[in-house]
């Protein structure tokens, strides 16, 4: 027992030895921010504060004093012992303070920059190397410094002064405070092995660990949130690049500023300070310089704006290969100034938005941050290394979320604390008493379109639809999931239309071959109804939509009864390719008669092959034991698809060919705005029916009133081009978009703004071969633009479009096009 109680003073006196530092460093004049001073304690700690002058630090011990140096300023050292728990320290500028010197009107800070960047390509590690490998350990954490936190309780009351009447007491800052002073509000960690042959680097998970699931969210496992290189031109910054201050053309953007030498393993360094020369726009930081050979040995890039983003990169020298390599990356996110609520990590972490009112009280997420901090051991620089599955930019080992204790000891860097402890067995307890993880799950087969049951997803896209032919459409349909079998799957549907009083269905099975390359070789027949002239490519992923506005105005669809023989693969890295055989026996439901070779068509039959492949060069891929996931997604994306009848197989009518592309980019930001831009052509070779040619997605119905023609817009359809009004047998379609950031008008109205502007051209070679339907060409070309104002309550919303160019009409307002659209947020 009294060894039990000496253990137990032992580690209270240890809990008591934890001292923290904060406060910020100011001019005493101006009383502004000295960003990146040099803090230093008597017994070897140092560090510098942020671009804000602020500072935080945890040391083991209380030291005696702390000293604070700024370039062009008096040191300051003070005592620890009478430290606030929050200080602000003033800084003296120096009477004769050195002006900075200049040698031929060039300021010394760019001549050691231009250094930088001559010299990169022998400083950089993945340059200079030929192979290298390394285990890191990583920890993110969502917490916040609980004494930061007042956690007073609140009380609010009808009259201030005579205070006899309590309107309501709140107490959220005190149950905030209770929790995060116990545990974090998120926590996730994992081990992994880099390797690298140039010039590719691989990451391999050995270990993961994420507080509240059994199996990790991959994507926060491959969340990109800093580059792992400060040598390329690009730096990214949580998913968001910016020119380097070290890029080849820095000098042009960027102005620096020597601020103070030091040592680092035993080598001279010169701190240089940078920032762009345009306000509020570019990275601002600190570059440490080994005054040798001009290799970066320290870095920290800062971004503000909507959020507060620091990257910090530590490195150490290798002397026997004479290169500084990467030894730690730290990465924090705190809120910024933004006047609407800013979501991170897919929507799981939420900043609120900056209030006007600085009395207001503040929310939970002004104390919040993100931090997380990588650490590398086990450093081997060989040059026997080959890297298997090098297409795959992070692979993870199918026992990584199943280590155990032994493991996590052997490999963190350093002990979990008592909150990180305390926050696994909190959140582990919450998520499986709440099912979370089971919840979670299911929500992601329901934005999907699935209702898992058992061994067979339902897919909610047969439930119920309606167009013009068939008027109201139900069925139902599915397929097996995992649970059934990993290497089998049976899909089909059965719909029925009120309208036709006809039965589609469609059966198929498949095979799986291939677990890394995620192979299948399977079969199906169908029997349904198709629209004439739309073009589709069989490696889009599907898209659940609880209503599909198009075929609801569409009357002109033909039937077709396909067998089809296909194999998919993600063989070839960073695409998805389907090679299949179809034969299919076409009937058009609507007046139409085809001519060839004075032979008249109602009916005809078509045997083709087709390779249909998307190629995402830029995106970045993890492969699990589920199959490999675009957890990194990059633009631009480009579709291939090119389908070609066999003349001579089964009884085909027609010899022909046919070449589509698509080219897809998009950009967000982090305010919200988001802009992209689609490219899509066509081409048909040889002789084709109407049924399968180019209609370039109309979305306007043929009534004389405008009112009469409001329905719902399209994603990206022609909203003034009419229905069945041009054909083309080879077309190439541009559309540009940009959507501005919700405003509040009041609130629950928050609508989105999205400009749009969308043109296309194209021809028809042999008209005369098309009889019982009357349409236009497109030689002249196609314009229209407009506004789509979304989600202006609860998720509907207006759009308006105007047509003009060559093709314009003569009365006014039929080339005015007013929709209704419809966003439907899951919230999952």
């Amino acid at each position: 027992m009294k060894r039990i109680s000496l253990l137990l003073l032992f580690f209270t006196l240890s809990l008591q030895a934890q001292f923290q530092v904060n406060g910020i460093i100011k001019d005493f004049e101006t009383k502004k921010a000295l960003p990146f001073a040099t803090i230093k304690t008597e017994n070897g700690f140092s560090t510098i504060s942020d671009v804000d002058g602020k500072f935080n630090f945890l040391l083991a011990s209380q030291p005696e004093r702390l000293t604070v140096s700024y370039i062009g300023y008096e040191s300051k050292t003070i005592s620890l012992f009478e430290i606030k728990p929050y200080s602000t320290l003033y800084l003296l500028p120096k009477i004769n303070a050195l002006k900075e010197v200049t040698i031929s009107n060039v300021n010394p800070a760019n001549v050691i920059i231009a250094k930088v960047i001559q010299e990169k390509q022998h400083n950089n590690p993945q340059k200079k190397l030929e192979t290298f490998q390394f285990k890191s350990y990583n920890k993110l954490i969502v917490t916040a410094n609980p004494d930061s936190i007042v956690g007073k309780i609140d009380t609010i009351f009808v009259n201030a002064v005579t205070r006899d009447k309590i309107v309501k007491i709140d107490s959220s800052d005190y149950k905030f405070k209770k929790i995060i002073d116990k545990q974090h509000l998120f926590l996730t960690e994992k081990v992994s092995q880099f390797q690298f042959e140039k010039p590719t680097l691989k990451e391999t998970i050995l270990g993961s660990k994420m507080a509240g699931f059994k199996e990790p969210i991959y994507e926060l496992l491959g969340f990109n949130l800093q580059s792992f290189s400060i040598y390329d031109d690009k730096y990214e910054l949580f998913e968001t690049k910016y020119k380097s201050p070290i890029s080849n053309n820095a000098l042009k953007e960027y102005r620096y500023k020597i601020l103070d030498t030091t040592s680092i393993d035993k080598r001279a360094v010169i701190v240089l300070y940078f920032k762009n020369k345009i306000s509020n726009k570019g990275l601002e930081g600190l570059l440490y310089v080994d005054e040798e050979n001009y290799a970066i040995v320290k870095a920290v890039m800062r971004i503000r704006g909507v959020l507060d983003i620091t990257g910090i990169h530590e490195f150490t020298y290798l002397p026997e290969e004479k290169v500084w390599f990467p030894i730690r990356k730290n990465f924090k996110i705190i809120k910024g100034k933004s006047k609407e609520p800013t979501a991170i990590l897919g929507g799981r972490i939420e900043f609120a938005a900056e209030n006007d009112d600085s009395n207001s009280k503040k929310a939970a997420s002004d104390f919040t941050y993100l931090s997380s901090e990588m650490q590398v051991f086990d450093l081997v620089v060989s040059n026997n290394l080959k890297i298997k599955k090098s297409s795959v930019a992070i692979e993870v080992k199918d026992n990584a979320n199943k280590r155990d204790d032994a493991f996590w000891n052997q490999n963190r860097t350093d002990s979990l604390d008592l909150r990180s402890e305390r926050t696994y067995v909190v959140l582990d307890s919450i998520v499986t008493k709440g099912n979370i993880e089971r919840k979670i799950k299911f929500g992601r087969k329901i934005i999907n379109g699935y209702v898992p049951f058992g061994q067979f997803d339902f897919d909610l896209r047969y439930l119920l639809s309606y167009n013009n032919f068939e008027g109201f459409r139900v069925g139902i349909g599915g397929i097996t999931n995992d649970s059934f079998s990993k290497k089998l799957r049976f899909d089909g549907y059965t719909a029925y239309g009120l309208k036709d009083e006809a039965i589609k269905y469609n059966i198929g099975t498949a095979v799986r071959i291939g677990n890394f390359s995620n192979t299948w070789i399977g079969g199906s027949f169908t029997d349904d109804i198709r629209e004439i002239a739309s073009t589709s490519f069989a490696t889009d992923k599907r898209v659940f939509k609880i209503y599909d506005p198009r075929p609801i105005n569409i009357s002109t669809f033909y039937n077709h009864k396909s067998w089809r023989g296909y194999i998919e693969t993600k063989i070839i890295p960073k695409t998805e390719t389907i090679w299949q055989f179809t034969y299919s026996e076409i009937q058009p439901l609507f007046n139409y008669t085809f001519i060839y070779n004075n032979n008249l068509y109602r009916d005809f039959s078509m045997s083709t092959t087709m390779v249909s492949i998307q190629w995402n060069p830029f995106s970045n891929y993890m492969q699990t034991s589920s199959g490999k996931i675009e957890f990194e997604k990059r633009f631009p994306k480009f579709t291939f698809q090119f389908t070609k009848s066999l003349p001579n197989f089964f009884a085909n009518d027609f010899d022909f060919g046919k070449i589509d592309t698509r080219i897809e980019y998009e950009k967000k930001y982090l305010n919200g705005q988001k802009s992209t831009v689609l490219f899509q052509a066509g081409y048909v070779f040889g002789v084709l029916p109407l049924t399968h040619l180019y209609n370039t997605s109309p979305n306007n119905l043929n009534k004389d009133n405008l009112l009469q023609r409001i329905t719902i817009a399209g994603k990206n359809s022609f909203e003034t081009m009419y229905f069945n009004e041009f054909f083309s047998s080879e077309f190439v379609m541009l559309q540009f978009k940009h959507g501005l950031k919700r405003i509040e008008l009041f609130k629950k109205v928050k609508p989105s703004l999205v400009l749009v502007t969308r043109m296309a051209w194209g021809n028809l070679k042999h008209p005369e071969r098309h009889i019982g339907i009357q349409y236009k060409t497109l030689d002249r070309g196609f314009f229209e633009s407009g506004f789509e104002l979304n989600q202006i309550y609860k998720g509907f919303g207006l759009t308006g479009f105007y047509r003009y160019g060559p093709n314009q009409l003569p009365r006014f307002e039929d080339n005015v096009a007013v929709k209704l659209s419809f966003v439907f947020d899951f919230g999952f």
